[in-house]
């Protein structure tokens, strides 16, 4: 192992991980990040010709996104390293692919295959569209999924046309969507004894994470629409500028709205008929925000986000990349993991958001190199080195 693990929460399970790119390794982090004995598989170098799907391994996404693994090489689809990842298998707990549906049972790694040597054995399944229906083996893409999950047409400014958002939403939805199903199907097997498949897409995330958009159709039979910097249904609450740059400010209901008015000195907006609900004043949003700008753009950010923190209503700043990590409050809840790479040195890696005070602090492991472990996982599952060396030469692993 790469880093003693002891009493972490997952320590005890062993998860073969099977994924690429972005929403199978984003469902896999949760779990390293949380000590499971994870074992990325991929295939022998001379036979990868996706090597390019995620970014280059040395680079920060794919660096970021693989922490906490040992890596080894199998080539699945010649029989004695398919034997091998059976093996593998009959000790594990997870296994998590996110092939297209035709893929897995072209490499006889689907849950029926699984279930026959350890009927124990979780199977989460990621894909772009779903594991059956029309679109079911069209390959998925998270731009694809923006498109056809909604999201695209709600985003951007009125009129704009559509526009993507700026992280790979459906991916990584769709990963954290397959690690909460995984931890479930953990906690029944508990009950059961056995094993299950679950599955998610990205599809079917992107459309769960529309949240009230979507319920504003499927309830309301409303069709939303773009609504840009502005919030869709509550206002004033949006991007504001001021003498300086720009501020977010979140002012919903009448109580806060009353607050608002009082910390930038307009309490006469309090008595105008326009604005004297919430209803009237998302009617007259775009007037409503051109007398705000009016009022903010005399004083500085900073000036206005101290002020209305202080009074209750809930404003921050715009912050580029850099600005978030050097905040105080964020370098408060270390959201930056420090790593040593034995080629690239120390790295900063992101934290998992999640704080667990009663479990030991999870000490991060760099993304290992292909293949740096597989003699060693090999040995753990019984073969010799004899063995081991005649895969090498056949080019199994």
């Amino acid at each position: 192992m790469t880093q003693d693990k002891e009493g972490l929460p997952l320590a005890r399970f062993t998860v073969l991980d099977l994924t690429r790119v972005r929403s199978g390794p984003t469902a896999v982090r949760q779990l390293a990040d949380w000590g499971a004995n994870v074992i990325k598989i991929e295939s022998p170098e001379h036979m990868d010709m996706e090597s390019g799907m995620g970014g280059a391994r040395h680079g920060p996404d794919f660096q970021n996104i693989h922490r906490n693994k040992r890596s080894m090489t199998l080539n699945l689809k010649d029989p004695r390293g398919h034997e091998i990842f059976m093996r593998l298998v009959e000790s594990a707990d997870v296994v998590v692919e996110n092939f297209r549906p035709e893929v897995k049972r072209r490499l006889a790694v689907d849950y029926e295959a699984l279930d026959a040597r350890n009927p124990h054995i979780i199977l989460a399944s990621i894909s772009g569209f779903g594991q059956s229906g029309p679109y079911a083996n069209r390959p998925g893409f998270d731009q694809v999924a923006q498109g056809m999950g909604g999201l695209m047409s709600i985003t951007g400014l009125p009129g704009q046309g559509p526009v993507r958002v700026g992280v790979p939403i459906a991916d990584l939805a769709a990963g954290m969507y397959a690690a909460i199903g995984i931890l479930v199907a953990l906690l029944q097997r508990d009950e059961t004894g056995k094993g299950q498949w679950l599955h998610t897409s990205l599809l079917q995330a992107q459309i769960a994470m529309l949240d009230f958009q979507a319920a504003r159709w499927l309830i309301g039979n409303e069709v939303p629409s773009q609504a840009g910097n502005n919030h869709p249904t509550s206002t004033p609450t949006g991007v504001f500028k001021t003498a300086d740059g720009f501020i977010n400010v979140a002012c919903s209901g009448e109580l806060m709205w009353k607050r608002l008015c009082t910390v930038i000195k307009a309490d006469t907006l309090i008595e105008i008929p326009a604005y004297s609900n919430e209803a009237l004043r998302l009617q007259n949003r775009e007037q409503l925000n051109d007398t705000l700008n009016s009022y903010l753009v005399k004083r500085n950010s900073s000036e206005w986000i101290e002020e209305m923190n202080h009074a209750g209503v809930p404003c921050g700043p715009i912050y580029t990349i850099d600005e978030v990590f050097s905040d105080p409050q964020v370098q408060n809840l270390d959201m930056a993991a420090s790593v040593s790479h034995p080629q690239l040195g120390q790295l900063n890696l992101v934290r998992n958001p999640v704080s667990m005070p009663g479990v030991p602090s999870v000490a991060y492991t760099a993304t290992p190199e292909r293949g740096q472990h597989t003699e060693a996982v090999l040995i753990e599952s019984g073969l010799t080195r004899e063995e081991i060396a005649a895969l090498r030469k056949d080019g199994v692993i």
